[in-house]
């Protein structure tokens, strides 16, 4: 697999996401950004598909309040739907699966400094996925 950059599109599993998501259509758009987040936050084992959720949850943050656009030279170039507001909590959960796995992406950085940048920009992605307050309405997650 190739990697260019620390941006959550800038390796060859994320860019193929990004194409995925531009062939779909508007409400598989939104199915494909939930699937991967939940195979992320359900996975045992290895996380294969790590590089993929931290590209979906970005394009989740993108839509929350304090959240950095998408690049359409990086991401997808379709303009995304509006993600349902329980996709910011899944996000938020694969975002601290994949921060926490010691046999993720993580360790496959070789210089130090991008390794950084990496982790950099994973907490600012779940800072701004933070789900607000609970209103005693949450709604499950799919299975």
């Amino acid at each position: 697999m190739g990697t260019w950059g620390t941006g959550p599109f800038d390796n060859d599993a994320a860019a193929d996401f990004a194409v995925g998501l531009d062939e779909a259509g508007p409400a598989r758009r939104v199915e494909m950004v939930r699937e991967v987040l939940v195979r992320t936050v359900d996975a045992t084992g290895r996380l294969a598909d790590a590089d993929e959720a931290v590209a979906a949850a970005a394009l989740v943050a993108a839509q929350c309040p304090g959240g950095e656009p998408v690049d359409p030279e990086d991401g997808p170039r379709t303009p995304m739907p509006a993600f349902p507001e329980p996709l910011r909590r899944l996000a938020h959960e694969a975002l601290a699966r994949i921060a926490t796995d010691q046999g993720g992406p993580a360790p496959n950085w070789v210089d130090p400094d991008d390794a950084e940048q990496w982790q950099a920009l994973l907490t600012r992605l779940r800072a701004v996925l933070v789900p607000p307050p609970s209103t005693g309405l949450d709604v499950e997650r799919p299975a």
